[in-house]
């Protein structure tokens, strides 16, 4: 392992994240900025994304952690109403034609959700 990759970082505990329920938001340097990526479960399964709509690059939850329209079969950006497929992050219908949620690598292990940092996405700054 190089130098200077970090291991997985922490989210919250699995249980945290209920199926089609509200997402866990989590702090993270996107670009050497400061963001938040969030976690949500669906079908099962945890996905997690950074938490920044495809059309305009500002926060998709409605209220913290409000990811999921009223249907509860796609995530949804609160400002303009583009809707993303939740297992892929693709942009399904609304402004954010041919865009996609840019996925963050989640690992599900011993009762906890973590992320890997990358080049782009790193931890929150202390």
């Amino acid at each position: 392992m190089p130098p200077d990759a970090i291991d997985e970082v922490l989210i919250c505990a699995a249980d945290a994240v209920l199926e089609g329920g509200k997402g866990v938001r989590f702090a993270l340097t996107v670009g050497g900025e400061d963001g938040t990526g969030f976690v949500v479960r669906y079908g099962g399964t945890a996905y997690a994304y950074l938490n920044r709509c495809a059309h305009v690059p500002i926060e998709l939850d409605w209220n913290e952690g409000d990811f999921f329209e009223s249907s509860g079969l796609y995530l949804m950006c609160s400002t303009h109403g583009a809707i993303y497929v939740p297992e892929s992050g693709r942009c399904a219908g609304g402004p954010c034609k041919g865009g996609r949620l840019r996925p963050i690598p989640l690992r599900e292990h011993d009762g906890q959700l973590y992320w890997q940092p990358d080049d782009y996405l790193r931890p929150a700054r202390a």
